[in-house]
């Protein structure tokens, strides 16, 4: 590797890199791996492929570097290695994906292919700092070795970048440490490492915190031993006398640990008290390691003093991560509380290298089941020893299959579920956005708003202030918010055409001087062939229907409704109404017949009860506006008939119905999507049935309240009717 690439002390150190390298991982490893990427990378320099990055670091002794983390303090094995040590080979082009493939099995290349990918997702230069982003690397990853490779790398880069850089360039790549992938490393486990990302990002975030707690803990390191020594001395007495086989260490708190106890009690250094732990391990056979456990807390507890309120009992029933230990804190000599944590060999191991960490110790919160469900997954692997083939392909998951993650082009990350179009993306940013939609821009290329999106997709949303949502949106979009809104926005523009289209007819008919009857006007729209009078006013909206030729229609109906009115039998005042008795009469049509078949008679039906045919009524003689026809359950019919009892009239229905009657519902339910579309669609099923209008509100309990005007020719069908309508999924009560 000779060139300008490759330095002198570059050179040894790689040497000696390497050769760790084998020693670690050489069982693992094929026969001729080595050589293969010895030649590819001799290739890959020579022609000048390999360049120094930001902080100038040889990048084949980085991935030299990286690799023997992922091998020593990860547990990674052949597939990861070679995946690390040819990724930027790779990436630029000196070696494809297929040949890898061919000569290093699919293994190390479905590695490399969430490498790449990764690299693509930085190259975006997005913001680090959300928990969506975290989603997002995980889903492009697709294989968890990924992770834990990227993890390396980080804690190699920052192990490295004291003396190179820029001030600035440090801080930034501290910041994704901190807030990025020290917390990941926590979720998964690899502790260790966590806590050194942690420690590295506070050295060159709050590099005078960081220097002033180290030497704290600098001055106080032998009288800390001094104390841990004079602690742990007649544990360790008692346990080797009772034939124990462990050993005991202390650890000394983190520093960015000390520095977040600091921040939180607003204390200084000295008010930290426990700065240390003692770990007891135990060397235990797997059926007595709970009976070890409990021994060894029983012979400190009989020493020194515990603190009942600070048991914690993770063996008994260990964390939902697996995490399996025994915490007490007991009072030591000077009157120090002293924390001692009691777990066997293999616990330790578990809790201290990862794959089943306490992620969840110390108060992190998870943000799905996804993640623990794998991690479960992975622990049984571990305890039942499998194979180190067997135990990677436990890594290789689609935890983010559902989800898709896009940017804004500011950068701005969105999550949305799989399958989401433009529309959804811009009613996810905001309504107004949504409802203006005309397109977007994907990647820099103009599509239509159907256009399904893919995770890593730049999404610019294009907007028209004329574009109004369509019904066929509905088919584009996939999200229930975006269906949602755009229902909502669909009936708002039919209510607003409804009644735009009302007053048009209203203003026609008055220049015209034509009495405005709406008995005829439906009468007319149900034998023009309309089910549902919006789509009738929706038509005169739209423009589609002829108003002069309606008009004239209208005048012809109301000519011939008039005419049928006069040739029966002639009108008689109310005032002078006196009950007769004649003989029953039946008709084809509507006969109101008042006081035993009397007809002829000038009436109207009350608006305070909307009688129809089939409702049993009484007559009311008003003054001057003939008789009024109430149901005897109308509100008003106890004070009509106890105040003005002289002038009811008994009354009944003759004929056989035919007339549409007006009818208010009021409808209450659960507010759900598509309840309302249920209940128009059973009304516009129903023959003889029509729906003038309806108004819908919904309140901050999760209910709604709805009056339908409907207009209908028979009682019996009105109680059919609502007995369908309360049916409806979601629908409480339906009252008249």
């Amino acid at each position: 590797m000779d060139g300008l690439l490759m330095k002198e002390a570059e050179r040894r150190i790689v040497v000696e890199t390497l050769e760790r390298l084998r020693v670690l991982v050489d069982d693992a490893m094929n026969a001729t791996d080595y050589g293969r990427i010895r030649d590819i990378l001799f290739e890959a320099v020579k022609s000048g492929q390999l360049n120094r990055g930001a902080f100038d670091l040889n990048p084949v002794l980085f991935d030299l570097q990286t690799a023997v983390i992922c091998a020593e303090e990860v547990g990674l094995s052949r597939a990861s290695i070679v995946s690390i040590l040819l990724q930027r080979c790779v990436a630029a082009g000196v070696y494809g994906v297929e040949r890898v493939e061919r000569e290093f099995g699919s293994d190390v290349a479905h590695i490399l292919r969430g490498l790449l990918r990764v690299n693509e997702l930085y190259a975006k230069n997005t913001s680090i700092e959300t928990e969506n982003f975290r989603d997002l690397l995980l889903s492009f990853a697709e294989d968890m070795r990924v992770i834990f490779i990227i993890i390396a790398d980080r804690v190699n880069l920052m192990r490295q970048i004291k003396e190179k850089g820029t001030d600035e360039e440090r801080k930034r790549v501290a910041t994704e440490a901190s807030r990025l992938y020290a917390p990941l490393a926590h979720k998964l486990g690899l502790y260790l490492i966590k806590s050194e990302l942690e420690d590295l990002s506070l050295k060159y975030l709050e590099t005078e915190a960081y220097y002033m707690i180290k030497e704290k803990l600098n001055e106080t390191k032998r009288s800390r031993d001094a104390y841990i020594a004079k602690f742990i001395q007649p544990i360790e007495d008692k346990l080797s006398a009772a034939g124990l086989h462990f050993h005991v260490k202390g650890r000394t708190k983190s520093i960015h640990s000390i520095w977040q106890k600091m921040k939180k009690q607003k204390c200084r250094f000295e008010g930290i008290y426990d700065l240390f732990a003692i770990r007891v391990i135990l060397d235990s056979e797997p059926e007595k390691e709970k009976q070890d456990c409990w021994q060894v807390f029983s012979i400190v507890t009989d020493m020194y003093k515990p603190n009942p309120k600070r048991l914690r009992d993770w063996l008994s029933v260990p964390k939902s991560n697996g995490y399996e230990s025994l915490h007490i804190t007991v009072m030591g000599p000077e009157g120090k509380w002293v924390e001692i944590q009691i777990r066997t060999e293999r616990m330790d191991e578990i809790a201290e290298r990862g794959l089943a960490a306490h992620w969840r110790y110390k108060g992190v919160k998870d943000s799905g089941a996804k993640l623990e469900d794998w991690l479960k997954d992975i622990r049984a692997a571990l305890e039942h020893h499998g194979s180190d083939e067997e135990l990677e392909n436990q890594f290789k998951v689609d935890l983010y299959s559902d989800e898709v993650f896009v940017f804004t082009p500011k950068g701005d990350l969105f999550k949305l579920q799989k399958g989401s179009t433009v529309l959804d993306f811009a009613y996810r940013i905001h309504t107004n956005v949504g409802s203006h939609c005309s397109g977007g821009r994907v990647n820099g290329k103009n599509v239509p708003m159907r256009t399904r999106l893919q995770s890593g997709d730049q999404v610019e949303i294009l907007t028209n202030v004329n574009q109004t949502p369509k019904q066929d949106w509905l088919s584009y979009a996939v999200t229930s918010k975006a269906r949602t809104k755009i229902r909502q926005q669909l009936n708002e523009q039919a209510m607003t055409s409804v009644s735009l289209a009302k007053e048009t007819l209203e203003r026609k008919f008055k220049n015209r001087k034509i009495d405005y009857e709406e008995a005829v006007l439906m009468k007319l729209v149900k034998r023009m062939g309309y089910k549902h009078v919006n789509e009738f006013y929706r038509d005169i909206a739209e423009e589609t229907l002829d108003m002069g030729k309606f008009i004239d229609q209208y005048v012809e109906a109301l000519r011939r409704e008039n005419s049928d009115g006069q040739d029966s039998a002639t009108q008689h005042s109310a005032e002078g109404f006196m009950p007769q008795t004649l003989q029953p009469e039946t008709t084809n049509k509507d006969v109101l017949v008042i006081d035993k078949n009397v007809k002829g008679v000038e009436y109207s039906l009350a608006r305070c009860c909307n009688p129809i045919y089939g409702d049993e009524v009484f007559g009311f003689v008003t003054a001057g506006r003939g008789i009024k026809i109430h149901r005897t359950d109308c509100p008003n019919a106890l004070r009509l008939k106890g105040q003005l009892g002289h002038r009811v009239i008994p009354a009944r229905w003759a004929g056989k119905g035919g007339s549409l009657y007006p009818i208010t519902l009021r409808v209450v339910g659960h507010d759900d999507i598509g309840i309302v579309s249920n209940i128009t669609s059973i009304i516009a099923k129903e023959q003889n049935v029509m729906l003038r209008s309806i108004d819908v509100k919904s309140s901050e309990d999760g209910l709604f309240s709805g009056t339908l005007v409907i207009q209908i020719d028979d009682k019996n069908k009105l109680t059919q009717l609502i007995k369908k309508i309360k049916g409806v999924k979601g629908v409480k009560n339906v009252m008249r």
